[in-house]
């Protein structure tokens, strides 16, 4: 890992203040109604060996976590800090989650497995197995273009779910792939991993190793680098963007990167790093009730049946 990075601004609070303003503005009318300061724990333990990746947000105050361990699904609540485990081991681990609004889908990345998942958000029951025969480590998960887009991390393509009217989900044989090309080219170690899809349809990515964020159209597969003025976001992992802003875990140096995009999606600009004592390893993050969450991963530590997990709030005041 590179780490001739800038030194973590450490909860610079006029920063934090400013940052928090900026991301209020973004969020669409009647999103503001957060709970009053305090009401929400700073740190929401895990079952104790889950090995958590991914994290989305789901409606209100709930949110999903994928287990790396067994590819188990645990819905918890932001608020009080219960949760529960929603669907048990699938043989195939959890990497990227993603919550599909309006549909109550979850989407899981299966990693190395080389399969997707459709689960019900509500009933844990799942709804839909798709399989990508040659796939490198299917990572994180965006939906645009009518479609569910899956990064491969080892292979220069997207897994690609066309879904069908009305969001129905296809038969497992309509899962087709989509190279990437244009300015991405894949090298040793991770590469495409984090993706989100912007209101216009567009997609975005980092790559890990490299630090450097792509816009790539869903239909044709072309990347184009995201001019950060020579700036890096190395280590990249989860992405998540609020209007404008794309926030961007840095999981091993334990801080998120604030890039704001040009609305065309050429440029960016990295602003001062966040980061939080409770940081350890994060890897993915989520947007909810005003607050960003991030899941701690904690990688380089041993796996084991009694390794603590949690999700922690990172404070934008």
């Amino acid at each position: 890992m590179l780490s001739s990075m800038e030194r973590p601004v450490m909860r610079a609070r006029p920063l934090l203040a400013a940052l928090a303003l900026a991301l209020a503005a973004t969020l669409p009318p009647g999103a503001a109604a957060a709970a009053p300061p305090g009401a929400f724990p700073e740190r929401i333990p895990l079952p104790p060996g889950f090995q958590p990746e991914g994290i989305d947000a789901g409606p209100g105050t709930t949110f999903y976590v994928g287990s790396l361990a067994d590819g188990s699904i645990y819905r918890g609540d932001l608020r009080t800090g219960e949760g529960a485990v929603l669907a048990e081991g699938a043989g195939a681990p959890a990497v990227g989650v993603l919550h599909e609004a309006g549909r109550d889908r979850l989407w899981v990345a299966g990693g190395a497995s080389g399969e997707v998942r459709a689960y019900d958000a509500t009933t844990g029951e799942l709804l839909a197995l798709y399989s990508f025969p040659g796939a490198g480590f299917l990572n994180d998960v965006a939906i645009a273009d009518g479609a569910v887009h899956v990064t491969d991390s080892v292979v220069p393509q997207l897994a690609v779910i066309p879904l069908g009217a009305g969001g129905a989900l296809p038969d497992e044989d309509a899962a087709t792939t989509l190279p990437l090309t244009g300015d991405l080219v894949y090298g040793a170690g991770f590469n495409a991993n984090g993706i989100v899809a912007t209101p216009e349809g567009a997609l975005v990515l980092v790559q890990s190793g490299t630090g450097l964020l792509f816009a790539v159209d869903p239909a044709t597969g072309v990347a184009t680098t995201i001019d950060l003025g020579g700036a890096t976001v190395v280590n990249g992992d989860g992405l998540e963007l609020r209007g404008r802003t794309l926030f961007v875990v840095q999981n091993r140096l334990n801080q998120v990167a604030p890039v704001r995009l040009a609305a065309d999606l050429r440029t960016g600009t990295v602003g001062p790093v966040l980061t939080d004592p409770d940081f350890r390893v994060p890897t993915t993050i989520a947007f909810a009730a005003g607050r960003l969450w991030a899941v701690n991963a904690r990688f380089g530590t041993p796996p084991g049946p009694d390794v603590d997990y949690d999700v922690v709030q990172v404070a934008l005041r």
